[in-house]
């Protein structure tokens, strides 16, 4: 056997279990895709429209490049959608089980809850909090080490940023009870 011929397995004990219930098929993902590509094109479109989607006497106006890349997105939209009807599976391929939909949205929703509070607590706080929360509660990590390490990444982050290269990031209260 040669040593390309091996294959190294490692056991993932945080691995989703293969027995899990299926969520959604991958044709369900496929025309649900579809049609929101096919909104978009269309909303696109009409505001292209909107705005000049045609040739004047000065070259093209200023959606008409935009209005026609509407179209090819709108046709391979309406394509793909054919296809995936057309397509009937003897066997529903599953998209996503129970347990990696829950592995997805242990990422998903910290890092919406970050985008909303970045809003509110800046830039430099948010992150420490996604930083630290993440190490902790995902990796399992202590507390002292999730803590150190989001403080210095996010010092790191407002020196490179803030200091150094006098980039204007998102402040909130903390920032602004420094005087930054």
């Amino acid at each position: 056997m040669s040593q390309t011929d091996l294959e190294i397995v490692v056991d993932d004990p945080t691995a989703p279990e293969d027995d899990s219930p299926s969520v959604v098929s991958s044709g369900t993902v496929e025309i649900v895709v579809c049609l929101l590509l096919l909104a978009l094109a269309v909303a696109l479109g009409l505001d292209n429209w909107r705005t000049g989607a045609s040739w004047d006497s000065t070259g093209p106006e200023p959606g008409y490049f935009p209005f026609y890349l509407s179209v090819i997105l709108g046709g391979g939209s309406v394509y793909g959608l054919i296809v995936a009807l057309l397509a009937r599976r003897a066997v529903s391929e599953t998209f996503v089980t129970r347990a990696q939909a829950r592995r997805v949205l242990a990422v998903f929703v910290p890092t919406l809850l970050f985008c909303l509070a970045m809003q509110f607590l800046g830039l430099y706080v948010a992150s420490f909090l996604l930083i630290a929360g993440f190490m902790r509660l995902v990796g399992k990590i202590a507390l002292w080490k999730s803590l150190l390490t989001a403080f210095v990444f996010t010092a790191i982050m407002f020196v490179t940023f803030d200091v150094a290269f006098d980039v204007i990031m998102p402040k909130g209260p903390l920032e602004a009870a420094f005087g930054r």
